[in-house]
């Protein structure tokens, strides 16, 4: 039986939480006891997990190494440096979970450590273009399930339930097939390509929004709003994956409804985020791009702000 965390990134939820409790830097409020963050005694992601990759309808070459390559980068080893400073990087952006382990001392675990696995192409819509949440997850059982991430990422042209109208994304936990008479329970993540269905909710800040106050859409770094959208949600929900896997780990608030590492900080990408403005960022001088974060190939991405749990403040890379 699947169990869903719905993470959802849209404008809306982030126009309201951060007008009622969140800023970068700001800490939540000590009287809000119900959005204080706690460790609800369940099981964090542990060891070598393979992040695998299921693409579902129509993906060009280019859009499927544009994620692939920021799978990679979250375990890349090499720091990133110019003449004059070293660079903000997606392996530096991840290792600010490390501190939700930290703090519940499981330094007798096995540290995690995400490594991109197989792809799974389903270019022909075997399950039409209108998916339920069971739908998805019977696409994320075709990766592999033992010790796994299993991501299905639906195309621009597939309908999912509650996409746009309530979330761009969500990610949960099913009891995979036996394997040598063991059934294990993986993790999962979906997320839609937004790009022609509701680009101003779910791949803001590379679109004009829908509500709130009006700014001028940010260049995407990868020239592709849809995808450059993806990879935030995506890096949003492997951040509630790791640190709440099964709906028992680290969260805010309700458990039907929680907010997360990442989701807690919706819409905060640099200091000075407010409503409607991602805040400052690392600019490319060629194309105009707006970024956060490197990556390897020489991929830059923007990155969502991470709760930090030591300070209670949303952190960012820049």
């Amino acid at each position: 039986m699947a169990s869903f965390i719905s993470s959802s990134v849209l404008l809306t939820l982030f126009l309201t939480i951060s007008l009622l409790h969140l800023s970068s830097g700001r800490k939540l409020a000590e009287s809000d006891q119900q959005l204080q963050f706690k460790y609800h005694k369940g099981p964090l992601l542990t060891g070598k997990i393979s992040v695998n990759l299921i693409w579902y309808g129509k993906f060009n070459p280019s859009q499927r190494a544009i994620i692939a390559d920021f799978i990679t980068s979250l375990s890349s080893p090499k720091p990133i440096t110019t003449a004059s400073q070293s660079q903000p990087t997606v392996a530096t952006w991840w290792k600010a979970t490390e501190k939700y382990y930290n703090l519940i001392n499981s330094n007798k675990s096995p540290k995690l450590a995400l490594s991109l696995g197989s792809q799974v192409i389903d270019e022909n819509y075997s399950m039409g273009k209108s998916l339920t949440d069971d739908q998805i997850v019977k696409l994320a059982s075709k990766g592999p399930q033992k010790q796994a991430i299993n991501v299905v990422l639906t195309a621009a042209d597939v309908a999912v339930d509650g996409l746009c109208s309530s979330r761009c994304g969500t990610h949960g936990s099913s009891m995979g097939a036996r394997v040598n008479g063991k059934r294990y329970r993986f993790a999962y993540i979906w997320v839609g390509n937004s790009e022609t269905q509701c680009p101003g909710q779910c791949a803001w800040p590379f679109h004009q929004p829908i509500y709130g106050p009006q700014s001028a859409p940010l260049v995407a770094p990868n020239n592709d709003v849809g995808i450059d959208g993806m990879v935030i949600n995506v890096a949003s929900l492997l951040a509630g994956t790791a640190t709440n896997p099964f709906g028992n780990g680290y969260f805010q608030g309700p458990k039907e409804a929680p907010l997360e590492a990442a989701s807690a900080c919706t819409g905060l990408y640099g200091k000075g985020a407010y409503p409607g403005y991602a805040g400052n960022l690392l600019v490319e001088p060629t194309t105009g791009a707006s970024y956060n974060a490197n990556g390897v190939n020489k991929r830059k991405f923007l990155l969502p702000a991470l709760f930090d749990p030591k300070t209670s403040t949303c952190s960012t890379l820049v």
